[in-house]
């Protein structure tokens, strides 16, 4: 009787003791809705696969909120070890001197394995240092497509997706003489048609390969190639080729309607247009303008990535480093793209669902790795690393908007909009400098 007491007392000792052993690592996202639902059940099943850590996933609002939190928390040492942060927010993570534990680093100094090669490369870009060293984990990547109703299209006698501006300008004037009122929308304005149509023309957004180079970046958009292609939009607005449709996705709305037989939106859109479409559409790559380069470059990312803070102990970024694996392991990513329609990270994650046969059963959902997987990355096709990158985007919209409502031409909403931007660079460069 005595031996079976001291028994259930080192039990229920070494319960306790593994109960107070597991390290806590909080995790501040953005994801709301059904995707939000999802990192809870990425961070279970973490938690579920080991007993030494527990991550707690913390949705704090979206992106500007969340991001906009942690600096607060910083500043009041209360900070979480793993933020999510969208990519226009790269640079002034980067900019943070003290405030971030470089994943690469975090890696190797926990003892976790990290090989830089599995990741899709064209993804991992836009989070890498000028060493190509991985200074945060991506986790929700997306780049723009374009989506197209084929039911409108089959009643036009269209057989063939567009690849090139010029065919979407023929397509969108057959599909309004068979009834349809516009061609095509779009959503994000200013990432679909001046940031991912440069990077397809393999052009450069911005100076000092698009601020990689450093803080004294200045922008270019407002050279010929993104003038041309502004100023042609102009002109489809007036005559119903293009509908504005405001500065985030509300675009959806007008294809789920049909209103719209066209749609450039971001990758991670499917799942939506295929709830909400009642008709049978299609996904193809970004078009290009044909005569203005031979074979177009890959897009850049959207979405977010995963960022480290300092200020936690030891124990606590093994346990990071830990879920970073984890969370980059093919099964998971698999899971989380084909749920999300977000890009997969790693190679061995877009070669799993494709032998799981998803983009067969799911048509169309392959197009953003196609394309994002076309060629190497370049200096004009890596990404965009601007400081001020959301107030810029915010001066770009104003730009664009002018145009589509006809008050200014497209060279002169493009000079004042570069004007103004590298007033928010200076201003960040100062900052930081």
């Amino acid at each position: 009787m005595h031996n079976l007491k001291l028994a259930s007392a080192v039990i229920g000792m070494s319960i306790a003791g593994s109960g107070f052993a597991a390290t806590e690592v909080e995790w501040w996202h953005a994801m709301g809705g059904a995707n939000g639902e999802k990192v809870n059940e990425i961070a279970q099943g973490f938690n579920d696969s080991q007993d030494a850590y527990v991550v707690k996933p913390v949705y704090k609002g979206n992106y500007t909120e969340t991001m906009t939190s942690a600096i607060a928390a910083f500043r009041a040492k209360q900070q979480p070890a793993i933020v999510q942060v969208f990519e226009v927010g790269t640079a002034s993570m980067m900019a943070a001197k003290g405030a971030i534990y470089p994943v690469n680093e975090l890696m190797r100094e926990a003892g976790q394995s990290f090989d830089e090669s599995a990741y899709l490369s064209a993804v991992t870009g836009y989070y890498t240092s000028s060493e190509g060293k991985m200074l945060s984990m991506p986790f929700n990547s997306s780049t723009p497509v374009l989506y197209y109703n084929k039911d409108l299209f089959k009643k036009a006698g269209i057989t063939q997706a567009p690849k090139t501006w010029q065919e979407v300008e023929t397509t969108a004037k057959k599909l309004q003489q068979s009834g349809v009122s516009c061609g095509f929308t779009t959503a994000w304005q200013s990432w679909v048609h001046l940031e991912n149509l440069s990077a397809r023309h393999n052009v450069p957004f911005a100076s000092l390969d698009n601020g990689f180079g450093g803080l004294k970046t200045e922008l270019t958009f407002n050279d010929s190639l993104q003038v041309a292609h502004v100023e042609k939009m102009g002109e489809w607005q007036k005559n119903g080729i293009f509908s504005y449709s405001g500065r985030t996705n509300d675009g959806a709305a007008k294809f789920y309607s049909e209103e719209c037989a066209m749609f450039t939106e971001s990758s991670a859109g499917y799942a939506g247009i295929k709830r909400n479409a009642k008709f049978d559409f299609g996904v193809t790559e970004l078009p290009y303008w044909e005569g203005k380069v031979k074979q177009p470059s890959n897009t850049i990312i959207g979405g977010a990535s995963l960022w480290v803070l300092q200020g936690h102990s030891k124990e606590e970024y093994k346990g990071v480093a830990s879920f970073l694996s984890y969370l980059s392991r093919a099964s998971v990513q698999a899971d989380w793209h084909q749920f999300s329609g977000y890009l997969p990270i790693t190679k061995a994650a877009y070669s799993l669902t494709k032998g799981q046969g998803f983009y067969d059963a799911n048509l169309g959902t392959e197009t953003a790795v196609t394309q994002m997987t076309t060629g190497t990355p370049t200096a004009n096709t890596k990404g965009l690393r601007l400081g001020n990158f959301v107030q810029i985007r915010g001066v770009i919209d104003e730009a664009l908007e002018s145009v589509w409502s006809g008050d200014v031409d497209a060279q002169t909403a493009l000079n004042t909009a570069v004007k103004r931007g590298n007033a928010l660079l200076r201003k960040f460069e100062n900052a930081n400098d």
